[in-house]
């Protein structure tokens, strides 16, 4: 059987348990446990900000680079 690979993670950890057999938040860990939903969006938010943070490494190069070269 051939398992499709996925880009990312499941979020969800608890995907198939049954919910008879599933905790109550807080029980087995911590209260403040971030939730998918949360999750998704911060993997969104990093994505974003690695995106900007590059473009200004880039742009600051470039204006380096264009000050280097007297243009």
């Amino acid at each position: 059987m051939v398992v499709a690979r996925r880009v990312f993670t499941d979020l969800d950890l608890n995907a198939h348990v049954p919910a008879r057999a599933q905790p109550r938040i807080g029980e087995w860990g911590p209260i403040r446990v971030p939730s998918t939903r949360a999750k998704k969006w911060a993997r969104l938010w990093v994505s974003l900000a690695f995106l900007v943070a590059a473009s200004a490494l880039f742009g600051l190069g470039y204006w380096v680079f264009t000050k280097l070269n007297g243009s």
